[in-house]
């Protein structure tokens, strides 16, 4: 059974093997296909296992109610109830939940309804998980080093029922309202109903009990405070106007006296700082005017001219710089009509001289009148900073007995503040505990159940099969990536790169007996080996030569008539990577299908650290391979062994010890001279080798070997191993002429192949094939010596 195209030079390299990033659906569909039984099985013993759950676990019941959450339940006893913020009730409901699930609530419950003396309560039926928790709990008890407890019988049923009914108890918040949704769950509907009742009652109750003593606490501890309160603030009021008293800290207006006249000189003392600093300023203005001399302090009296702060006429000296402009201007026009030397001109610039002189003289006497200004303003500053330093002292001292004063004040407030808010608590407080009033309020009544909640068969039975299904896809899963070994053409030639030859099916169980039976009777005619007949293993390509088997081996043959054409003679090796993979039953095959077509073939066993060739045959032969390649004077013809029907000739390999160096026996000068002189007597030169995964003999003889035929187990050997093999021995891995998966399940082989390849079509081709042998040998079928 082949499959693909022939090539005419082989490659060498041997690419590693590589997945698609994508993912294949044909490869999902057929692993699926694959797996299906496994998936099957595995759902059907979900399904038997979710039966026997169901049949096993005692039904349960649960019992619900729903308790709502209300301040507006105490309006009558609080004036204005504050809303809470949505943090803080939600705080708050989660809370009221702990408080239903809390020991205390569920040993009200126990003493409300006697529950420590029912036994139908304390001792349940169980489930199979149920029970099988409860015995690893009593062993590991065993091995525990907790002490024994010390209470009594009766606090110990109280206990075991408190812990039943908090692991039975469920309460939870239903969504985001104030509602919280509790429900129990228990064997007997009526017992599961009547717990859900006590325990809502038990948490209203809990809830009134609650606000009572509270109240009642608070009330007696303001009482307390309030006397205590009542006589500091007494006290504090009385220190107070005592220190006022002692310090002389009189007020006028809320405010003291020794403050209002510091107030009032602070103010005069920033006026005077004012007036001080313009007088300065003025003076320091005129002051630079005259220091710049007569004639600049003329030209550059450009500042405006007011009346200063005492008082003082500046008109004298506006008039003088008036007349001195008109001088000037007249005296310019004089001297450009008619000259500089003019008498006129002149006589106006002595007049102007004389202006400019006045002008001078009354800018010093200017200048000195606003210096004494400044030192009149300057004293007056100095005078009113020493009164304020004064009354600054005063008042600092004064300041400093105010602090303890207001600190006094102060207290005495705060115990007046307190006082008045503990009072009012205490009033609020003595009102609320005549109004025993719950926040909370039962809105839907908890009723005994008319079906059982757990467990729910429908759910059981699908999610038994879901998981079933699910584990046997894990298992298929696992079995998939566990897949590393050859099944089809495709994983050949993706890993290797390697021209796939085609299947070898299964060689059936008659072969195996005739061969078992043949080989009997070949041990019987030891004596005469001329009469022995070969193993119908070896012969199934002859016996049946329109069979799938034969079909592959002249598909092997193609490849080799097609790639080795030039060769007269074709020395062609089989080989694998593992032992037991079949080599040697293809190699003598495909020998016996060449001489059966009338090549003239050798088939030569290569195996020298175990011929399982040699030792398949019914006769023991005396001389073989190893004689005749290092025999000297023997020549290797007198070794062989001849088939009478096809006229196939074996050399066989007798070991009588172990031999140490098989790798350069078959290499050596001997082999080679076998071979050459063996390629003028035949067509084809059949050599079986020994895998050349564990030894090297194989590798060693690959310079005499035109071709190889690589023998690989179907679903036994690793795709990895042989492609490491062959990356590890290039000169092998060159002259491989194909591979051939052996010992193929044909049933099996379908189920591996993708959507639209040769694997899923193997059924049409079984017209074409025959696999019927006879029934038994001929004759003819004989072996003697060459």
């Amino acid at each position: 059974m082949n499959h693909g195209r022939f090539f005419l030079s082989k490659p060498v390299p041997m690419p590693s093997e590589e997945t698609d990033g994508f993912i294949d659906l044909d490869r999902l569909l057929a692993a699926a296909k694959r797996q299906i039984r496994v998936v099957a099985l595995s759902g059907v013993a979900g399904l038997a296992l979710g039966v026997v759950y169901l049949l096993f676990t005692p039904s349960v019941y649960t019992a619900s109610t729903n308790i709502l959450l209300d301040d507006s339940l105490t309006k009558f006893a609080e004036d204005k109830p504050t809303p809470q913020p949505a943090a803080q009730a939600e705080s708050m409901v989660l809370s009221e939940v702990e408080i239903l699930k809390s020991a205390q609530l569920a040993r009200a419950v126990v003493e409300a309804q006697h529950l420590q003396d029912n036994e139908a309560f304390l001792n349940p039926p169980v489930s199979p998980i149920a029970w099988a928790k409860s015995t690893v709990k009593s062993v590991l008890k065993v091995f525990s080093s907790r002490p024994p407890s010390t209470g009594s019988v009766e606090d110990a049923k109280v206990g075991k029922a408190m812990a039943i009914l908090q692991q039975n108890l469920d309460a939870e918040r239903v969504g985001r309202s104030y509602v919280i949704s509790l429900s129990y769950s228990a064997n007997d509907p009526k017992l599961a109903g009547a717990i859900t009742r006590a325990y809502a009652d038990a948490y209203l109750a809990d809830h009134l009990n609650a606000n009572f003593d509270a109240t009642q606490r608070a009330t007696v501890w303001l009482q307390g405070r309030l006397d205590d309160l009542r006589q500091r603030s007494q006290e504090a009021s009385r220190e107070v106007e005592t220190y006022r008293a002692a310090h002389g800290l009189t007020a006028a207006s809320g405010e003291l006296v020794s403050d209002q006249q510091l107030s009032d000189l602070t103010k005069q003392l920033i006026l005077a700082q004012a007036d001080t600093a313009n007088a300065l300023a003025r003076y320091n203005q005129f002051k630079s005017i005259v220091d710049s001399g007569p004639e600049n302090a003329v030209k550059n009296a450009t500042v405006p001219i007011e009346k200063g702060s005492s008082g003082t006429n500046t008109a004298l000296l506006t008039d003088l710089r008036t007349r001195y402009l008109a001088m000037a201007k007249r005296e310019q026009d004089i001297s450009a009509r008619f000259g500089e030397d003019h008498p006129q001109a002149v006589a106006l610039r002595r007049e102007e001289a004389d202006v400019a002189k006045q002008m001078f003289g009354e800018l010093t006497r200017l200048t000195e009148s606003y210096r004494n200004e400044y030192e009149v303003a300057k004293s007056r500053e100095a005078s009113l900073r020493s009164n304020v330093g004064e009354l600054s002292d005063q008042s600092s001292k004064s300041g400093q007995s105010g602090v303890e004063l207001r600190a006094l004040e102060q207290k005495a407030q705060a115990l007046a503040t307190l006082y008045q808010s503990f009072l009012g608590r205490y009033a609020e407080a003595s009102q609320q505990r005549s109004f025993p009033i719950a926040q909370a309020r039962v809105i839907s009544q908890a009723g005994n159940p008319v079906a059982a909640s757990s467990p729910r068969k429908t759910m059981t039975l699908a999610l038994s099969l879901v998981l079933g299904l699910f584990a046997g896809a894990g298992m298929g899963a696992l079995r998939e990536f566990r897949e590393r070994f050859f099944r089809t053409a495709e994983d050949v030639q993706n890993s290797l790169d390697v021209k796939f030859l085609g299947y070898l099916p299964i060689v059936g169980s008659a072969f195996r007996s005739k061969a078992a039976t043949n080989g009997g009777n070949g041990a019987e005619q030891a004596q005469t080996p001329r009469e022995t007949t070969i193993p119908r293993i070896l012969r199934v390509a002859i016996n049946a030569p329109a069979s799938s088997f034969a079909e592959t081996l002249r598909n092997v043959k193609l490849a080799s008539d097609v790639v080795l054409q030039r060769n007269p003679c074709k020395v062609i090796g089989f080989v694998s990577v593992l032992p037991h993979e079949g080599k040697t039953t293809v190699a003598a095959n495909f020998a016996g299908l060449l001489a059966a077509n009338g090549a003239k073939t050798l088939l030569i066993d290569g195996d020298l650290r175990n011929p399982g060739l040699s030792r398949s045959l019914p006769i023991i032969p005396e001389k073989g391979l190893v004689e005749a390649v290092v025999g000297g004077e023997q020549r290797w013809q007198n070794t062989l062994l001849v088939d009478r029907k096809t006229r196939l000739a074996i050399l066989p390999t007798v070991i009588r010890g172990r031999l140490p160096h098989t790798g350069e026996l078959i290499s050596g000068p001997g082999m080679r001279e076998l071979i050459e002189s063996a390629r003028q007597s035949f067509d084809y030169i059949v050599v079986d080798l020994p895998p050349f995964g564990p030894v090297v003999d194989a590798k060693a003889f690959a310079p005499m070997a035109d071709g190889f035929v690589l023998v690989a187990e179907w679903g036994a050997t690793p795709r990895a191993l042989v492609r490491s093999a062959l990356q590890a021995e290039p000169q092998i891995a060159a002259k491989v002429l194909g591979l051939v998966l052996n010992k193929t399940d044909i049933k099996q082989l379908s189920r591996y192949g993708l959507f639209g390849s040769a694997e899923q079509y193997l059924d049409r081709y079984s017209s074409y094939y025959v696999e019927q042998t006879p029934a038994a040998d001929k004759p003819a079928n004989r072996m003697e010596p060459a």
